[in-house]
């Protein structure tokens, strides 16, 4: 597991959060600010998901960037 994948991952858990809360204050505004960082962690997550498996396969080093 590297870096993206952990990021994303609580990216997506926080925004999720943030959404239901928006969704029960009633706030469209925050709402939307946790389903934006939910679809930034996906996309990091999925970063990471391929870092991992070009590094698996003897592509990349996790440090290299």
């Amino acid at each position: 597991m590297n870096r993206d994948q952990i990021k994303g991952r609580a990216k997506e858990a926080a925004g999720a959060m943030q959404q239901k809360a928006g969704k029960l204050m009633g706030s469209p505004k925050h709402r939307a600010k946790g389903l934006m960082k939910r679809g930034l962690g996906k996309v990091q997550k999925t970063v990471g998901d391929a870092r991992e498996r070009s590094r698996d396969r003897g592509g990349i080093d996790d440090d290299s960037y």
